[in-house]
């Protein structure tokens, strides 16, 4: 569902049925296509098994990765961008997974990663304007701007982090973590256990 809405998303920017968005339509699904076995194939590579899980992530940040160049790269380009997205993702999310680092669902490797690959391809591939035709300004501005959006980011993210931490703790106990954020912070499990059984956990650990 996710990837048929990203084609109204990128294909929907045109604003009009043209040539523009129909291209935009092939290379958020060939990114996105190229992203998912590559991100297969490199856990196969390194002696992971290939996963459906993994696969959609994949997908995901081929997505991500195209939407800026969407409309603007051929379909080929498309492919290196979608491949090139994923083998960098992968190797941060793994990176991360040994690290300290608390970022659960991967958001940063995955949709940070993907967009930054994405953001610096377009300056590359984008047609008449990329790097790979010559002129280097539209590239130069996407680097300027990776670099002032994340500094941006970066300090006003953890103002805000820090401030409301002060207010309230951004971080459960140690116990709700060992329990389980679902039961500690939600009363809901995916197992079978009667709610009967869940309420004197959930009180105890409260």
């Amino acid at each position: 569902m996710l990837w048929f809405g990203w084609f109204g998303f990128n294909a929907g920017s045109a604003l009009g049925a043209s040539g523009q968005a129909a291209m935009a339509f092939a290379t958020t699904n060939t990114a996105s296509a190229a992203a998912a076995l590559t991100w297969m194939f490199v856990d196969i590579f390194k002696g992971r098994k290939a996963s459906a899980l993994g696969t959609c992530v994949g997908a995901v940040v081929g997505l991500v990765a195209i939407t800026p160049a969407a409309g603007y790269v051929t379909v080929g380009e498309s492919i290196l961008i979608g491949a090139g997205a994923a083998i960098v993702s992968s190797a941060v999310v793994h990176w991360k997974s040994r690290s300290t680092l608390d970022d659960t669902l991967d958001v940063f490797p995955c949709h940070g990663v993907g967009g930054i690959v994405g953001m610096l391809a377009t300056g590359i591939f984008a047609k008449d304007v990329g790097l790979v035709y010559g002129p280097s300004k539209t590239f130069l501005i996407h680097l300027a701007a990776l670099v002032l959006v994340a500094a941006f980011t970066g300090v006003g993210s953890y103002v805000i982090l820090r401030v409301t931490n002060a207010i309230i703790p951004l971080r459960v106990t140690g116990e709700h973590e060992e329990i389980g954020l679902d039961i500690s912070q939600h009363g809901e499990s995916f197992d079978e256990m009667p709610a009967t059984e869940l309420r004197p956990r959930i009180q105890q650990v409260a």
